[in-house]
């Protein structure tokens, strides 16, 4: 029997868990570009979405079609219904561009008929000081009730059978119920004086229809003094959550400081089409405050971009790879003279090694699989057609729709309760998918929807998963 000293908590948004697409896109075209345009108004962190790096490339975009140069505003009600969290309303905003080129600020307030309400407002990428251009601080909250959280862990207490979570674990073995998710963080970066970077902390991408025509900062060579940015992160950041359990309230709270250093040497760093980028970091909870315990988690992430340019169907066509590793190197184990298992110092479940969501893994859910160690690699392909039919429609041109995207995606990885090749390398779960995405207002947004011998989902969200 294996425990793991972690709280009980689920990780969840008000723009997940749409399925059976193809129905429900007939049947409601408009609650689809609406739920796609809120993706928008969040730009809801990676930290928080399971993957992508703490840090990233600072910009503005210039978009030919746009006389403001580098501005962009949107405000929209919106409703959508989801499992988790009933027939959904609210008001999302987002503006980018004003006060400072790169700056963006978005928020939104939501409710629904199961008794869920929240909010969300960030802050992203303000200049501290704009005549240097290399310090930013972004800075995120929110507060909610959701009815039906689901956590794939151990409620407290030693317990028998495999670890809930595990790569071997059974896909019903989670806690559902509802509850509180509270969150805020705040980052420092800095752009490093070298590369493309060397004249100012800021690129600018000029764009044409939504494809890059000018101001590239990488996707030659690789070499950091020559090209792409380097930036350097200090990320904190802080969750309450609340579990309401028929046995009483389970709670847990967190307070991790991550570092971390980025090298992206793509042509875009929003759509990449050529070069890599690599990203390595340390999270260390150091339990402050009420933070429960101490633990440390290291992660590698490299990414790699093919083009093979346009065709007579297609503006782009784009190969991406993805490899991603952890290890929480601060996990220690102790066995009883029954042969129970205890383990300690190890990230919370929904931190740390975990597979299943938004970005990886994403035909399960939620953090599905979570344990000491992981592995995962995905490779995608992205095809941009000539065709743009939704950016031709004259009611949807507030949209501001560039290009779509097609999208076939394959994955695999697995966790496990060691650094252990022989095991991490071994018996792998996987899944196939595609996505639909788009160009809007100078942003991807994306849906994509996979497929496992376990289960499916489909997912709406800001970004490339990598």
């Amino acid at each position: 029997m294996k425990y793991h000293n972690i709280f009980t908590s689920i990780e969840v948004t008000p723009f997940c868990g749409i399925r059976a697409f193809t129905t429900f896109f007939l049947e409601n075209r408009r609650k689809v570009f609406r739920a796609l345009i809120l993706c928008l108004f969040l730009c809801l962190m990676p930290q928080y979405s399971s993957a992508k790096p703490s840090a990233s490339v600072k910009f503005s975009t210039i978009r030919v079609e746009n006389p403001k140069i580098g501005q962009e505003t949107l405000i929209l009600p919106y409703g959508f219904p989801s499992d988790s969290l009933g027939t959904t309303f609210g008001i999302g905003g987002m503006t980018k561009g004003y006060f400072q080129e790169q700056l963006l600020l978005a928020g939104t307030l939501f409710g629904s008929t199961e008794s869920t309400f929240g909010g969300v407002l960030g802050m992203w990428d303000l200049a501290l000081f704009p005549a240097t251009d290399r310090l930013y601080l972004s800075a995120i909250g929110s507060m909610g009730r959701y009815p039906n959280q689901r956590a794939y862990a151990d409620p407290p207490g030693v317990r028998s059978g495999v670890k809930a979570g595990s790569n071997d674990s059974d896909k019903d073995d989670y806690i559902e119920d509802g509850g509180t998710d509270n969150w805020w963080e705040m980052k420092l970066e800095y752009v490093l004086p070298i590369g493309a970077m060397s004249n100012s902390g800021s690129a600018t991408y000029k764009l044409k229809n939504g494809m890059l025509v000018s101001g590239a900062t990488g996707g030659e060579s690789w070499n950091p003094l020559a090209s792409g940015a380097t930036v350097l992160v200090v990320r904190q950041f802080n969750r309450y959550q609340n579990y309401e359990t028929d046995d009483g309230d389970i709670t847990g709270t967190i307070h991790p400081l991550e570092l971390g250093i980025l090298y992206n040497n793509t042509d875009y760093s929003s759509n990449p089409s050529s070069g890599s980028s690599q990203y390595f970091s340390v999270t260390r909870d150091f339990a402050w405050l009420d933070s429960e315990d101490t633990w440390t988690f290291l992660q590698f992430e490299a990414s790699k971009y093919f083009s093979f340019g346009s065709s007579d169907y297609a503006r782009q066509r784009v190969v991406a790879l993805n490899f991603w590793t952890g290890d929480a190197v601060s996990e220690e184990s102790s066995v009883d003279a029954a042969g129970n298992e205890t383990v300690s110092h190890s990230p919370p479940f929904l931190e740390g090694s975990k597979l299943g969501g938004f970005y990886r893994m994403r035909a399960y859910p939620n953090n599905r699989f979570n344990d000491k160690s992981v592995i995962y690699t995905t490779a995608e392909y992205r095809y941009t057609p000539n065709w743009n039919p939704i950016g031709e429609i004259n009611w949807l041109r507030w949209l501001k729709m560039d290009w779509m995207q097609l999208v076939g995606f394959v994955e695999g990885g697995r966790v496990a309760d060691d650094y252990d090749l022989s095991d991490l390398l071994s018996d792998w779960k996987g899944d196939v998918g595609f996505g639909f995405r788009a160009m809007m207002a100078g942003g991807v947004v994306r849906f994509d929807f996979a497929v496992s011998d376990e289960s499916s989902a489909g997912w709406v969200m800001f970004g490339h998963p990598f």
